[in-house]
């Protein structure tokens, strides 16, 4: 009889293949029916209703009663324990035997007091093997299972990022167990890889290979008969045993499990997140020796080690092993633009000295797949902190422009260059599907450059992992014809060839990665970044201060408890770890719930406590040792910048410390009844008030004036004019005729945005809104003269910006000030609303300056291409500036990071209202300060970079104890130009008690030989890193005359140079 071929229909035949495995349909008769073949109810099932979040061994102390399927346990957040005992068949010896579990949650299985795995049913982690192959003297099992009140990503309401409700109840369905047949599992994978191929390599031989294959696979496998099954595993291992071309792109499979330190869920949360993913992670690497799986940021293995000892260590041994790789080198994911550059130095420091004492690991790759955007001077910190890698999957996102590389070498503003890879998979949790295997090789962007990629699998932003479907899906597309290679790899060497072979090929980026998405995050939480900068420069003004403190009593200086001082290394740790915690790339942007700024507040408002108990001690020792006695109190002023300063600085009302009425000086008092002195301090210097007061002479003192309408205030820097709203109508340098504001276009002008974004509430502010905008010109109270000199001139106003929401300004000009600032407090009750303020200028410019971490950055002030379009909002540190030659106008901050500048109109972003996925963020009063600066020549020659710091750290000022007084004030360091900026003073971790670190930058962009001095007497110089490890031939020399050590350096521009002198 003559065989009947029939004709096959490609869409029929998939779908046949499909439905043959199915998760969804004839769930009763296809193969996965078979997969579990017996099913049995567990034994007994008790539960505890637990107070928190508690230990183990608190928990076992718990009062345990009956729990039934079908019960429901919250509220969210809460936490329950269940007692599962287990009485596996007789009959079942022999099989893998597994506990299903199913509680619509994210859970924790312990076994003998050892957290051995987690589950969650989003991810269809629903089973734990109680054994691979079942005993007969085994049959007993009890283990238990902590169960969390929330899901993989926390409990929104309506939606992934909707605000969380606060009641929510999760049903517990399924308690069982069951055997599991590893023959079924394995022909289930072999299909999901006939069929994916099949669908995915539509139009060629080899796909319509696949398709046949699966639809013989279909036919030989009865699943009713078990014999059958050699067959079908027969068919499918042929096809697989076609193997690969040499040249085909090779993809290195990295296991990875991206976890969030916080986001929709809080911190605690996090420690439990940590302990499934990586009890999963253990196991399966226990299973599978060739499975590596990278992992990142110190903080989540601090709290590993503190928290569950025994899964830390099972860690330790698989990283001796080289299984599970530290990656990142950092403290914790951080965003990658608002911090200061101190911080990303501590986020390195932190992470590499973890890494180091804990695995003898220095990590070289860079690892931070998902912040909103990368800053222009993270190269050189990451080559200064021992990294020469770096990887992120961020800038696929791009909303208007694909980023044109995979594969490049990353530059930043100084020069410094780390190799750069950009997964093309477009994410950090595959799963291991040839759909991906294929899109990771076709959308790589760099072929004929490179020829490999990196893949990284494993649930990710929740944790949970990869899992072994993943595992045995890579494994089987190793070397198949058709696919790219598949290895299991580590980042080393997936790099190492490229570094090896290909480095000379690959194409170079220049400056900041930025992304097209996520901008609003540079103002969300208002608040969050205002303590974040404060809380940056508080701990370094206490570690100055105790640095200085320490070199005093090396030195002989110090008297009585002052010489006897010890750097507090383990409070300013501690204090820095908690700070770079709150960095963590959705905290600091504001893109979490209410609940993580609970916790974000309390660790602010622990730093601000902590860190100014600590500084108050530090400058009463510094008085004490720097001061003689006296018969009444007095005051310290602490500068703790490089500079020379002179400044208004007001006195308490209750000091009785005022200058000498024998003095000259002018003084003023504010309306809040301080006293209002000028005063001329060193760089980083501390002086008794006395000695610092200023003189002043009549063309030094601040005006003011009333014109009609009009307010004018000058001083011998700036001449400004005002409105009654409050807003600029001509801004100039005092003597100079050039009007730096466009004519009929106010400066300080308010305004309200509609911000209503696409879907991400809190991070995304879209190019529509500029479309929307609406000046505030409702006055509730005219500006009027509140302050008149000679010291400080001020005007008062008050705006409306709706019925709920109100702008009260405060605006002074100081006596010396090269600015204007605007002390502004709001009252803030909108619905996704977006505040600024604007000055548009008549400066002629293709572009605008922002610093950036240490250093500055151009920016387009046009909008000429869609990459220039797509900048429409952009982050900066503490100032902005355009310029064309001769003048310009520069805008600082105290506590903002999003700007504008487009056609010469500057903008900043004060405040947003997103309502998810917190519904009350920035809701209520916001106090911050801003200012402006004409100024002549460019922004270097004027001072911008100094007049930043200036608003940012004012000059100190302490009571010292009675019988303690301070005359001359004692400058510790200081430079011959304003070209390099010392940031960081502070003791080297190792040697704490006779190593000072000191860390400067080049600041304008340029070449610099400068000479750093100290009064202190330093027995030896030299160049490290930001690890504080010494560079090969670092050595500097130092000559001392007159008690004055000298120390000259070379910079190049925008360099980061860390010295290392010993007391």
């Amino acid at each position: 009889m003559e065989k009947h071929v029939p004709f096959k229909h490609r869409r029929t035949t998939l779908e046949r293949a499909e439905k043959f495995i199915s998760t969804h349909h004839f769930t009763d008769i296809n193969l996965r029916s078979r997969l579990y073949p017996a099913r049995k109810a567990v034994t007994s099932l008790t539960h505890y209703a637990a107070p928190g979040r508690i230990s183990y061994e608190e928990a076992m102390k718990g009062k345990y009663t009956p729990a039934k399927i079908g019960q429901s346990f919250g509220p969210t957040w809460a936490t329950h324990w269940f007692k599962v005992e287990v009485e596996v068949p007789a009959d079942w010896v022999g099989q893998e035997v597994r506990l299903v579990w199913n509680s619509n949650t994210e859970a924790l299985v312990w076994v003998d007091g050892k957290p051995v795995q987690g589950l969650s049913s989003e991810k269809d982690r629903y089973d734990f093997v109680l054994s691979s192959k079942q005993e007969k003297g085994q049959l007993r099992y009890t283990v238990y299972v902590e169960m969390a009140c929330n899901g993989l990503f926390g409990a929104g309401q309506n939606s992934m990022i909707g605000p969380t409700d606060p009641d929510k109840h999760f049903t517990l369905q399924q308690v069982d167990i069951v055997t599991f047949d590893r023959d079924v599992y394995g022909l289930i994978l072999d299909m999901e890889i006939l069929y994916g191929m099949a669908k995915e390599l539509p139009d060629s031989d080899r796909g319509y290979q696949a398709l046949y294959a699966a639809n013989d696979f279909v036919n030989a496998c009865d699943v009713q008969d078990k014999k059958t099954y050699k067959r079908a595993k027969e068919i499918s291992e042929k096809f697989f045993s076609q193997r690969n071309g040499d040249t085909q792109h090779t993809i290195h499979a990295v296991g990875h499990s991206h976890i969030d330190t916080a986001w929709l869920w809080p911190y605690d949360e996090t420690k439990r997140k940590c302990a499934r993913s990586w009890s999963c992670t253990i196991g399966l690497m226990e299973q599978y020796p060739d499975f590596k799986f990278a992992c990142s940021q110190a903080q989540q293995y601090a709290w590993i080690k503190e928290l569950y000892p025994s899964l830390y260590k099972d860690i330790c041994k698989f990283v001796a092993k080289g299984q599970f790789i530290p990656v990142g080198g950092t403290w914790i994911e951080m965003d990658g633009y608002v911090p200061s550059g101190e911080a990303f130095v501590r986020q390195f420091l932190y992470g590499q000295r973890f890494f180091q004492k804990e695995f003898g690991i220095k990590c070289s790759e860079f690892w931070l797949p998902d912040t909103f955007g990368y800053a222009a001077q993270l190269p050189q910190i990451m080559r200064e902190s021992g990294i020469t890698r770096f990887v992120t999957q961020k800038m696929s996102w791009n909303l208007v422009n694909k980023f044109p590389h995979h594969t490049f070498w990353w530059e930043g503003v100084d020069g410094s260059r780390v190799l750069s890879h950009f997964p093309p998979g477009d994410s950090y949790h595959l799963e291991g599907h040839v759909k991906e295997v294929l899109y990771t090789a076709n959308n790589f962007r760099d072929k004929g450059r490179s020829s490999s990629s990196l893949f990284l699998f494993g649930y990710g932003d929740g944790g949970n992992g990869p899992d072994e479907h993943m595992l045995q899906r890579l494994k089987r597309m190793e070397d198949i014809d058709g696919l790219p290679r598949v290895k299991m790899s580590t980042p080393d060497e997936f790099f190492k060839p490229i570094e090896e072979k290909e480095a000379d090929k690959l194409c170079t980026w220049r400056g900041e990665l930025y992304l097209e998405m996520h901008n609003g995050t540079y103002t969300t939480h208002a608040k969050v970044k205002e303590r974040n900068r404060h809380c940056e420069f508080l701990l370094q003004e206490v570690e100055q201060a105790w640095a200085l403190l320490v070199a005093l009593g090396r030195a002989g200086g110090g008297k009585g408890e002052a010489g006897k001082a010890a750097y507090p290394s383990n409070a300013i740790e501690r204090l820095w770890k908690l700070l770079l915690l709150n960095q963590f790339h959705d905290v600091l942007p504001g893109s979490s719930i209410s609940i993580v700024y609970d916790d974000a507040h309390r660790f602010y408002k622990e730093i601000e406590d902590e860190g100014k108990q600590l500084l108050s001690k530090a400058v009463s020792l510094l008085g004490n040792a720097l001061g003689g006695k006296s018969e009444k109190s007095s005051t310290l002023l602490v500068n703790s910048l490089g500079w020379q300063r002179s400044v208004v600085v007001p006195l308490p009302v209750n000091d009785t410390a005022q200058p000498s009425k024998r003095r000259k000086t002018q003084s003023q008092t504010d309306s809040q009844g301080n006293t209002l002195v000028c005063v001329e301090v060193p760089s980083c210097s501390v002086g008794g008030l006395e000695s610092c007061v200023k003189d002043l002479e009549e063309t030094e003192s601040v005006h003011v004036e009333k014109q009609g309408e009009f307010i004018i205030l000058r001083n011998k820097h700036v001449q400004a004019k005002l409105d009654s709203s409050g807003r600029l109508t001509s801004l100039r340098c005092a003597g100079s005729s050039r009007e730096l504001l466009l004519e009929g276009c106010p400066g300080n002008q308010l305004l309200l945005y509609d911000d209503v974004p696409l879907y991400w509430d809190a991070w995304d502010v879209m190019d529509y809104h500029l479309e929307t905008r609406k000046p505030l010109e409702q006055v509730t109270q005219k500006a009027t003269v509140k302050e008149s000199g000679p010291l400080r001139a001020s005007i008062d106003v008050k705006t409306r910006i709706s019925a709920e929401s109100t702008v009260t300004q405060t605006i002074y000009l100081d006596a010396g000030s090269s600015y204007i600032t605007f002390d502004t407090q709001v009252e803030w009750h909108e619905n996704r609303k977006f505040l600024k303020v604007e000055f548009p200028t008549n400066i002629h410019s293709m572009e605008a300056t922002y610093e950036t971490q240490y250093g500055a950055l151009q920016r387009p002030n046009h909008y000429n291409t869609s990459w220039d379009s797509a900048r429409y909002e952009v982050c900066g540190q503490k100032w902005a500036d355009l310029s064309e030659h001769g003048a310009g106008l520069s805008v600082l901050t105290d506590s903002k990071y999003g700007y504008s500048a487009v056609g010469g109109v500057l903008r900043i972003s004060l405040l947003r209202s997103p309502k998810a996925p917190d519904a009350h963020a920035d809701m209520g009063t916001h106090n911050f300060r801003y200012a402006v600066m004409p100024h002549r020549g460019s922004w270097q020659e004027a001072g911008t970079v100094q007049a930043a710091f200036n608003l940012n750290r004012p000059v100190k000022v302490f009571p010292l104890a009675q019988g303690v007084a301070v005359s001359q004030p004692r400058s510790f360091f200081w430079l011959d130009s304003s070209q390099v900026v010392l940031d960081t003073v502070k003791m080297a971790e190792d040697r704490p008690d006779e190593v000072m670190m000191v860390r400067l930058y080049e600041a304008f962009g340029g070449r610099a030989e400068v000479t750093l001095s100290s009064s202190l007497p330093l027995r030896s110089a030299g160049r490290c890193n930001c690890l504080e490890e010494a560079q090969a031939d670092g050595d500097l020399p130092i000559k001392t005359e007159g008690g004055v050590a000298t120390i000259p350096l070379k910079l190049r521009p925008f360099q980061i140079l860390t010295l290392a002198l010993t007391l």
